[in-house]
């Protein structure tokens, strides 16, 4: 049994609840979904200011929830992804990164709805970054508000909806991503309603970290996913109470010390 922690990294728990009966629902029988709600940071994540707002909550539920077997950032932008690798072992999966890579095996091309325009550079520098941005035609925004999306009403939908149809149409774009942790429930409906694959990065990185935990796979603690100082890491997370032995975050620490001791 694997148990995957799935962290909200804004602060609103209404939109934590939702994301975890969305990943309870492709979690396969005898995994556990621990869903977290970040301790602090903004409450919603859109653009590059609220990505920058939201890193230590989110690094905060990693060091607060060591005993899970892999980690989901349940943000489209991936807010953190590299700095969480470097803070624990575990596997970590970003849900953006996720759907990409998950569609990019099912098409020649797509692109990515996701909610308002400030969103936008942020995934497409993220989908340069994991080499994707020729495969991917345009990221559309909906300008439909992160929060909004929490019951999201038929005019929310018709947003989407409608830049679905454009992408299809204009784009000729063969599957669509869904660009926000929040569209989870709507991605099967809207896969049934236009006939091609629309992608819920949520459902993905929910998948690929049961099965990295099941094979056992664990990030590198090598180059750029080394563990940070141990001095950096108390400092850190000074406010906290410091992990207990045997802790993912004190197996960390140990291994800083030793790597200093090396160099």
């Amino acid at each position: 049994m694997a148990r995957i922690l799935v962290i909200n990294p804004n602060t609103t728990v209404g939109m934590t609840d939702k994301i975890a009966d969305a990943a309870r629902r492709v979690a396969s029988p005898g995994n556990e979904i621990v869903a977290r709600t970040s301790p602090a940071g903004p409450l919603s994540i859109e653009g590059y200011f609220d990505e920058a707002t939201s890193l230590h909550g989110l690094l905060q539920c990693i060091h607060d929830n060591p005993n899970v077997d892999a980690v989901v950032i349940a943000c489209f932008d991936d807010t953190g992804l590299d700095a969480a690798r470097c803070l624990t072992d575990k596997p970590v999966i970003g849900i953006g990164e996720a759907a990409y890579k998950m569609v990019s095996l099912l098409c020649n091309k797509f692109s990515v709805v996701t909610t308002l325009a400030r969103s936008v550079p942020a995934l497409e520098h993220n989908l340069r970054r994991y080499g994707l941005d020729r495969q991917c035609v345009k990221v559309r925004s909906s300008e439909v508000a992160v929060l909004d999306l929490e019951h999201a009403d038929a005019a929310a939908c018709g947003k989407i909806e409608n830049e679905i149809r454009l992408a299809i149409q204009e784009d000729k774009a063969e599957a669509i991503v869904l660009g926000c942790a929040g569209m989870a429930d709507l991605a099967l409906s809207l896969s049934n309603k236009f006939a091609l694959p629309v992608i819920d990065g949520l459902a993905c990185a929910v998948a690929m970290a049961q099965s990295a935990a099941q094979l056992g796979l664990k990030t590198s603690r090598l180059g750029g996913y080394a563990p940070p100082p141990a001095h950096k890491l108390r400092h850190i997370f000074a406010q906290a109470p410091l992990a207990a032995p045997g802790s993912n975050v004190a197996e960390t620490i140990r291994t800083s010390e030793h790597l200093v001791e090396r160099a």
